[in-house]
């Protein structure tokens, strides 16, 4: 009984210490169970598979007697990396020692260094997850942010509405976004802070913005007013008045067509299917008054017009709301001095109804010899 005891003690011990040495085994006995060991040289890129990574350091897997550690110049730049890479991501490493003083080889990500913030941006992208971005200066573009050390912006229409009259009080701020636009060759990175804060999924955006068409009239919401349009959107999708598209007349101040919250009629001019956005206008759902300009304004006529502006090159004059005729100086003597909204009699010179242009001269008791 005792020596059966005695045995059974024994052959537990011995399966006790198997599996103890099963799990101390060095990476070299370990790989030698499962696979062939690999030789590696310096300089050669192999595929790393992470077993582990942190601020202190990252290890991987790369087939070889020994599993190998990242360079200590690059253990603080992964840093930035940490909330995109995880334990088993595969990357392509370059063996910059084959074995160091405590006897593991040494790798550099350099490569994904170099390319890796584009495929996390990409990926990001297609899988529509937010990233973290810094905040910087407000400019014309919009708010430009910091992405690893990739430059990109938020464009204003895409700020909530806490930044969207104020877009310099986000400065500074470390904020989660969804990546728009992302494309190395150009170096172009665009985000959208609102698309995080509500959620707003692409595929959602895609119905909605087929669901738009050109040449229709809808109702639309102002979002914000800026230096060169109106911001609205239309049906959830994104659109801009611009400056050009609000009337047929010259315009000198955008505030004065709308306000933020207005709902406004707007026409479609174009779908920008590249970012999902529209360009719209509000001129076009009234009457052109280009259309008979021609027959209207015949060669020759006298008119009544206003001088609204004067340039270098000479005088404005406007005839009726959204048509101006210049009176060039070459035309002038030199001597006349127009006020602003001074009324002048003149002649229809001639007129280029694609460029929008029309030319005038003045009347005279006689007309002179090169007015032919």
């Amino acid at each position: 009984m005792v020596k059966k005891q005695a045995k059974n003690v024994k052959e537990k011990k011995q399966k006790t210490t198997q599996k103890v040495n099963i799990k101390s085994l060095h990476p070299m006995e370990t790989l030698l169970k499962t696979q062939e060991i690999r030789k590696i040289k310096k300089g050669e890129e192999i595929e790393a598979e992470i077993l582990s990574i942190s601020k202190k350091g990252t290890i991987f897997n790369i087939g070889a007697k020994a599993n190998a550690v990242l360079g200590e110049r690059e253990v603080k730049e992964i840093l930035s990396y940490l909330p995109y890479l995880k334990v088993g991501d595969k990357i392509i490493a370059k063996v910059i020692s084959e074995e160091s003083k405590e006897g593991y080889p040494v790798v550099s990500m350099q490569r994904f260094f170099d390319k890796g913030k584009w495929d996390i941006l990409i990926e990001r992208k297609n899988k529509e997850q937010d990233i973290d971005v810094l905040c910087g200066s407000y400019g014309k573009g919009g708010v430009f942010i910091d992405f690893m050390g990739i430059r990109g912006v938020i464009p204003k229409i895409q700020l909530t509405e806490e930044y969207l009259n104020n877009p310099q009080k986000i400065e500074g701020q470390r904020i989660k976004v969804k990546v728009l636009e992302v494309d190395k060759v150009k170096n172009r990175l665009v985000v959208s802070q609102k698309a995080s804060v509500f959620k707003i999924s692409n595929k959602d955006l895609k119905k909605k913005f087929d669901s738009i068409k050109e040449g229709q009239k809808y109702k639309a919401k102002v979002l914000g007013i800026s230096e060169f349009g109106i911001f609205c959107e239309v049906n959830g999708v994104e659109g801009l008045i611009h400056i050009s598209e609000l009337s047929w007349e010259k315009v000198s101040n955008i505030s004065s067509y709308a306000d933020t919250g207005d709902t406004i009629d707007v026409y479609v001019v174009e779908k920008n299917r590249n970012d999902m956005k529209l360009n719209l206008s509000i001129k076009r759902l009234s009457y052109d008054p280009w259309e008979d300009i021609e027959k209207k304004y015949p060669k020759d006529k006298e008119v009544e017009g206003e001088v609204v502006r004067k340039e270098k090159y000479g005088y404005f004059v406007k005839l009726e709301p959204g048509i101006e005729g210049l009176i060039h100086s070459s035309k002038l003597s030199g001597k006349e001095e127009f006020k602003t909204g001074q009324k002048v009699i003149a002649y229809i010179e001639r007129i280029n109804k694609k460029l929008r242009r029309l030319s005038l001269i003045l009347s005279h008791k006689e007309k002179p010899i090169t007015y032919r």
